[in-house]
């Protein structure tokens, strides 16, 4: 599996950067050809699931994926991490994703760590696909950050 890590700091609070990264349906704003559907009533919580697809007509595919850790920041304990777990479930991806965001300053520091599994692809590709993935995810995690 392709592990990769990405860190971002921003001037947002840690409950306004939590609720940017995630805010499923709007991870379709930033990922190119990619729609995202949320198949379980609001709000979410663990057992949240949703589905991104991906690609164009018969070469898209489907990554469902299942929250399964939810903590939102708590604002008894305004010092304390906010972290989701995300298990994707799918039968071309497989693998999870850990998002966390932490107070940093007067904002937020974000941690996004994943790994992932493609199923086609034998394991000596997983170091070019961590580096593909790494600069996707970094380039969503930074226009979700940015976006009004």
């Amino acid at each position: 599996m392709a592990l990769f890590r990405i860190e971002r700091v921003t001037p947002l609070s840690p409950a306004e950067a939590w609720h940017r990264l995630t805010d499923w349906k709007h991870h379709a704003d930033v990922v190119p050809l990619t729609r995202v559907t949320v198949t379980t009533p609001p709000p979410t919580r663990a057992g949240t699931r949703f589905v991104a697809r991906t690609g164009v007509g018969p070469a898209a595919f489907d990554d469902p994926m299942e929250v399964t850790v939810w903590q939102p920041p708590d604002p008894a304990e305004p010092g304390g991490p906010a972290r989701c777990r995300l298990e994707k479930r799918g039968s071309f991806v497989t693998g999870w994703a850990e998002i966390e965001v932490h107070p940093s300053g007067a904002g937020s520091r974000v941690v996004w760590v994943e790994e992932l599994r493609v199923r086609p692809l034998p394991p000596f590709l997983d170091p070019p696909l961590a580096a593909s993935a790494r600069l996707l995810f970094g380039r969503a995690a930074d226009g979700l950050l940015r976006r009004p």
